[in-house]
C-alpha cells in the first residue's frame, strides 16, 4: 500500500470525493489517527448509504433513519468495508469532516490534525478479519508517510468524544489491532 503525497490518494484504493472537507489549517501537523465505526441503515452493510452519506445524496425515502441525519455533512477520509476494501473519501492531507466537537491531548478541532477511518461495522457486532488486516496496513502505510503517527495517537471516536460517541464500540479488539501495528 502505498499513499500519493501529491494527490493525499492511497494508491489503488477508489475514490469518492466527498464535499464534505476543506483545506487544513496551515502548518497543522498530521499526527493522530481516530477509528470510527458506521452502518448505514444502522446494523446493516454492504448498501450504499455510507458512501451517500459522506457525498450528501442520502435519500431520506430509503430508510426512516435517514430522515434524522439527512442533513448533517460528514466524511472521513478512509472506509474500511467489511471485506476489508478500502474506500477513500477525502485526500489525506485535507481536512475531512469526521471527529465533530472532539478533545484530546489538550487540543480541541481534531479534524485540523487527524485521519479518520471508518470501519463498516456496530458497537454491539464484530469485526471482520479482513478489516483488522486492512487497517492494520493501512496504519503502518500512514505512520510511514506521517511519523508523528504514534501507537498513543491511535485513539477512538469514543476517547476524543467521550459521552457524545461510542464508536468504533467494545468489540474493537484495541490489543489484537495496536500488536499487529508495532
Amino acid at each position: 500500500m502505498q499513499i500519493d503525497t501529491t494527490s493525499g490518494l492511497i494508491r489503488g484504493a477508489p475514490y469518492v470525493a466527498s464535499p464534505n472537507c476543506d483545506a487544513r489549517p496551515e502548518g497543522a501537523p498530521i499526527d493522530t489517527l481516530v477509528i470510527h465505526s458506521i452502518s448505514l441503515p444502522p446494523g446493516r452493510f454492504g448498501g450504499q448509504g455510507i458512501e451517500q452519506l459522506f457525498c450528501n445524496t442520502l435519500n431520506p425515502d430509503d430508510h426512516p433513519y435517514y430522515r434524522e441525519i439527512q442533513n448533517l455533512k460528514v466524511s472521513t477520509h478512509v472506509l474500511i468495508r467489511r471485506n476489508g476494501q478500502l474506500v477513500q473519501f477525502v485526500p489525506l492531507h485535507q481536512r475531512a469532516w469526521h471527529a465533530g466537537l472532539s478533545y484530546c491531548e489538550g487540543r480541541s478541532r481534531i479534524n485540523d490534525f487527524s485521519v479518520g477511518v471508518e470501519l463498516e461495522g456496530a458497537d454491539d457486532l464484530p469485526f471482520e478479519d479482513a478489516q483488522y488486516e486492512s487497517l492494520t496496513k493501512l496504519t503502518r502505510t500512514l505512520r510511514q508517510t506521517y511519523p508523528a503517527i504514534t501507537p498513543e495517537r491511535i485513539y477512538g471516536h469514543c476517547d476524543i468524544a467521550p459521552g457524545r460517541k461510542t464508536d468504533p464500540g467494545p468489540t474493537f479488539d484495541w490489543k489484537r489491532y495496536l500488536d499487529t501495528c508495532a
